[in-house]
């Protein structure tokens, strides 16, 4: 990549590894950029925050392409993952450990397909207390981790699809796809309390941006050589 190249814009495709968070994935890019061409100063950002729990396609865009991350952020999303009923976790996925146990010998994968029905189309979500949404200029999870209790609004988001691909109690894998802000830590919490029972989310992947794919994606570390070629 030329320096001209760079600052004209680009938009590179991000294989985000587990326990990166987004900050340091775009981080490792822009210090391989800056090595590889010279370039000190250059706009770089990225679409869509992942947790450093989740993988999959982050959309890192640089120079002039950064106009263009709104457009990225709006685009629908797909996610798979592993959603685990039973138990629930305070942060809705594995950041917190499990706090209550539920039962699961009344739920089978019917159960389950039929109940995903409920969540299909226009919704209302409300977002995870352990979340870097603001409240009062403070980011939920601060005032979580600080233990104080606030008051979340619900947000109306979009599921066009929500499709159990594999079922094995606890265990359920499935396959998402939804409108931008839209929490699947949310969507396990509130399928586990549609069960009559609860859920966490334990495993989970973006596979797509709109038209971008995870499967043409990289792992950070990947650019370090491509770029200097």
């Amino acid at each position: 990549m030329t320096p001209e190249e760079l600052l004209q814009g680009q938009v590179l495709l991000v294989d985000k590894p587990l326990g990166w968070s987004s900050f340091q994935a775009v981080n490792k890019l822009k210090y391989t950029l800056k090595n590889q061409t010279g370039v000190s100063k250059f706009k770089i950002g990225h679409a869509g925050t992942l947790d450093p729990l989740a993988t999959g396609l982050l959309v890192v865009c640089t120079g002039k392409m950064t106009k263009r991350i709104h457009e990225f952020q709006d685009a629908v999303k797909e996610y798979t993952g592993t959603i685990v009923v039973g138990s629930t976790t305070p942060s809705f996925d594995l950041e917190t450990a499990v706090n209550e146990h539920f039962p699961i010998e009344h739920i089978n994968e019917a159960s389950i397909i039929e109940t995903t029905k409920q969540f299909i189309g226009e919704i209302q979500q409300v977002p995870p207390v352990f979340s870097a949404i603001k409240k009062e200029g403070v980011r939920l999870y601060e005032h979580a981790r600080a233990g104080e209790t606030v008051h979340i609004e619900p947000r109306t988001v979009t599921i066009y699809e929500f499709e159990i691909t594999a079922c094995s109690l606890p265990d359920i894998q499935f396959r998402v796809v939804c409108s931008k802000g839209t929490y699947i830590r949310s969507l396990a919490n509130d399928l586990g309390r549609a069960l009559e029972s609860g859920a966490h989310l334990s495993v989970l992947r973006r596979t797509a941006i709109g038209s971008l794919k995870a499967a043409d994606a990289h792992d950070p570390t990947w650019f370090e050589q491509e770029i200097s070629m």
